[in-house]
């Protein structure tokens, strides 16, 4: 998905008014938020699908930690189920344990510049001045990542019935910058990549 946006220097100049909007400061914006759980989404859906466990199924997440992880086994749990898992919240009533794990569940960014990046000099008796980027092509990207694995075992004698080896679920959110003025973003998490459940019109 491509959002293309047009600044025009003309019209910015010329707009005299001024206008303050009062605006919430979460620990993390909604599309971080997106970015990891669309990561952890796409590694569950892999991993359940490597895991053709029989029987009442319990989940032990006791080895999975971190800061979105009940999302994450939620949607463990939920794609376990899609594939036909019959799961169970009482152990003692398990025929078998999955065991899951993550080794990652956070977010990546890097940027690529061309040009002349911001500098903050020092001015004496009067603190530091930053000057302005200047982007004849600039790229930042953010990227979700998620890695999960799993094993599963006989409640009843700790035997392996199955196994699955480390699944990965990535997202991003690219915006790019030509010629300072040109910009737009391209993604692939949001309701604009939802087919079924397209964002309502504006």
């Amino acid at each position: 998905m491509k959002r293309l946006v047009l600044p025009s220097l003309a019209v910015a100049l010329a707009l005299c008014g001024c206008t303050t909007e009062r605006e919430s400061n979460p620990d993390r914006t909604a599309t971080e938020q997106l970015l990891i759980s669309t990561a952890a989404e796409r590694a569950a859906d892999k991993l359940a699908a490597q895991m053709p466990v029989g029987g009442k199924v319990f989940v032990d997440a006791t080895n999975f930690d971190g800061v979105d992880a009940k999302y994450a086994i939620a949607a463990i749990r939920a794609n376990l189920l899609k594939h036909g898992s019959e799961l169970v919240d009482d152990k003692g009533k398990a025929d078998n344990i999955v065991e899951i794990r993550a080794g990652a569940l956070s977010m990546d960014q890097n940027a690529l510049l061309i040009g002349i990046p911001q500098v903050t000099l020092p001015i004496p008796l009067a603190g530091q001045v930053s000057t302005p980027e200047i982007a004849l092509f600039k790229r930042d990207r953010r990227q979700g990542i998620a890695k999960f694995a799993a094993v599963g075992y006989s409640a009843a004698d700790g035997h392996m019935v199955a196994f699955s080896e480390p699944e990965y679920g990535q997202s991003y959110e690219t915006h790019w910058l030509v010629l300072l003025l040109i910009g737009w973003t391209s993604s692939d998490v949001g309701p604009e990549n939802d087919p079924d459940h397209p964002p309502p019109p504006h």
